[in-house]
């Protein structure tokens, strides 16, 4: 049986009393059950709470999460995850046995219970009333407390320099598809970190067949943790070459991919990812041009030849940027105070007029469709 989950809400204590409602043991009668629980003491805050997945910076002042508690209903142990801090519960403290999954919000002057779920604050029907909080919905902080933001990775550049044909004046750690494979430094500890602090997804523009192979031996078995692994069939072709290499094929990768999940395979529900939670690491910044602004950033390519890189490593430029970011309540507003890496491609480009071209190719075939 899955832990039952409970979240302990501090408060602004000069206006709002908060407090957490929980199920009393199973040997209490049926009818102690009919009796109010503790709730929120002030019910003006259910209407000021905005009914959307995230809460304004003064709302998350003050609704910061100050525990977590987790209950196996096989164990008689729960664990409390005070931030930063895990610790277990003694086994002796009763009162903190959480045997269901609920937060209530409780008003002066309405008599009804009000249930959070997924963020969207509603009254609870007057005939389910006598259930008390046993019939709430599985709490959900704002994304940005509570779920990690999504990280898309591009390979080549990033993680790894392929290079073909391959270099006869350095040895490769490896070959595949007669092309050589020089893995960054740090690059694992890079990749631990990512699915520590990030959901990630891997988008490259090589072919599924190389890439198979490449993402095998860059991530071993961490490539299970990845939440998806796209390649050039996921990308958006133009019909246009690269300015810098007229054999490469020119494509986007658009994100409304992601978002709107185009991809059934996708393992979460349709808007949970947005431009306000996802970002895009990627060396091509022409390779954003179909993207809102801001939710992408540019990291300088890595060479094989340059045997002092430390980007990924502790301390380098593009762990400690993601490090911040991680902790930002706004992907976008963060990227737009916190430039980083190459410009991203706008009007004042040398190259505008090209890409302008390419974009407006690629919206006439789609409006075509």
């Amino acid at each position: 049986m899955r832990p039952s989950v409970a979240l302990e809400i501090g408060v602004d204590t000069t206006r709002n009393l908060v407090e957490l409602s929980t199920v009393k043991e199973k040997k209490t009668k049926w009818r102690n059950r009919l009796k109010k629980p503790d709730f929120l003491q002030n019910g003006s805050l259910a209407h000021k709470m905005r009914e959307t997945d995230g809460l304004t910076s003064a709302d998350h002042n003050k609704n910061m999460v100050s525990a977590l508690s987790l209950h196996d209903r096989r164990s008689s142990e729960a664990v409390v995850i005070s931030l930063p801090v895990v610790k277990p519960i003694k086994k002796d403290d009763k009162r903190a046995r959480i045997s269901q999954t609920s937060l209530s919000l409780y008003g002066e002057t309405n008599s009804n219970e009000v249930i959070i779920s997924s963020g969207v604050v509603k009254p609870v029907k007057e005939e389910d009333q006598c259930a008390g909080i046993s019939n709430a919905s599985l709490v959900r902080m704002p994304y940005s407390l509570l779920r990690k933001k999504l990280l898309i990775l591009d390979v080549n550049g990033l993680l790894a320099d392929i290079v073909s044909p391959p270099p006869k004046e350095y040895k490769a750690e490896t070959k595949i598809a007669r092309r050589a494979i020089f893995k960054r430094p740090s690059c694992l500890e890079f990749l631990e970190f990512c699915f520590e602090r990030f959901e990630v997804g891997v988008w490259s523009s090589r072919s599924k067949k190389i890439m198979t192979r490449v993402i095998d031996y860059l991530m071993g078995d961490m490539k299970h943790k990845l939440l998806f692994c796209w390649d050039l069939s996921h990308c958006t072709p133009t019909g246009f070459k690269t300015l810098d290499n007229k054999h490469k094929t020119l494509v986007f990768k658009d994100l409304r991919k992601i978002w709107e999940k185009q991809d059934p395979n996708l393992p979460w529900e349709k808007g949970e990812y947005n431009e306000s939670n996802t970002l895009l690491l990627d060396d091509s910044p022409y390779k954003a041009l179909l993207n809102p602004a801001h939710t992408a950033v540019f990291p300088y390519p890595y060479k094989f030849q340059d045997g002092r890189d430390s980007s990924l490593g502790a301390g380098g430029d593009v762990r400690a940027y993601l490090e911040e970011l991680s902790m930002a309540d706004d992907v976008r507003k963060f990227v737009e105070q916190h430039p980083f890496g190459q410009n991203p491609i706008t009007e004042s480009n040398e190259s505008w007029g090209f890409y302008l071209r390419v974009i407006s190719s690629v919206c006439s075939l789609q409006n075509t469709t």
